[in-house]
C-alpha cells in the first residue's frame, strides 16, 4: 500500500464520520459497548466469572 493509498483510505474514514450525525455515532458506539464481551472475561476467561458465581451463592446461603 502507498502513502497515497493511505491518505486517501485515511481521508474517506474522516469524511465518512464527518457527514454522519452526532445522534447515529452515539446509538452506533452504544450498540459496539453492549455487544461487546466484558473486560474480565475477554481477558482472563471463565474464570472470574465463575468465582462470582461462587461468591454469590456464598453470599445466598447466609
Amino acid at each position: 500500500m502507498s502513502s497515497n493509498d493511505y491518505v486517501k483510505y485515511v481521508t474517506q474514514q474522516v469524511v465518512k464520520y464527518m457527514d454522519t450525525p452526532k445522534e447515529q455515532r452515539q446509538q452506533q458506539k452504544e450498540i459496539k459497548k453492549e455487544m461487546r464481551t466484558p473486560f474480565w472475561s475477554r481477558w482472563f476467561g471463565v474464570l472470574p466469572f465463575s468465582i462470582m458465581l461462587w461468591v454469590r451463592k456464598r453470599k445466598e446461603r447466609r
